[in-house]
């Protein structure tokens, strides 16, 4: 991840989620296979595609294709060292859509005024 992509990272994690971005996390996490890649790599402090493709047992497209929606859902970020490129989880990113989805409880919760 570039250092402007970081900041307009981190600017958008101050914000409450608006419903796009609950969408786009819900679709990611929805496949089982990124949920299990999103489960592997939150399980570490980073990993490379090839730990994934060695825990998971599939292929290094699929899992690239996979890091990606994880990635664009704001759920993991990427960092290059060398030819490798290391994925680690985002934990604000899952605590800002808990919150999210926490509002979106309680607002059907409140009594409707009429």
């Amino acid at each position: 991840m570039n250092i402007a992509a970081a900041a307009g990272s981190s600017r958008e994690l101050r914000r409450t989620l608006n419903r796009q971005q609950i969408e786009k996390i819900s679709k990611a996490l929805a496949d089982q296979t990124r949920l299990r890649i999103f489960e592997a790599i939150s399980s570490q402090p980073k990993m490379t595609c090839g730990d994934i493709v060695s825990l998971r047992g599939v292929t290094p497209a699929t899992v690239s294709r996979h890091l990606k929606v994880l990635y664009d859902a704001g759920l993991i970020e990427r960092r290059k060292a060398g030819q490798f490129v290391h994925s680690q989880a985002v934990p604000e990113t899952i605590a800002k859509y808990a919150e999210a989805l926490s509002k979106m409880a309680k607002a059907k919760m409140r009594p409707s005024k009429k």
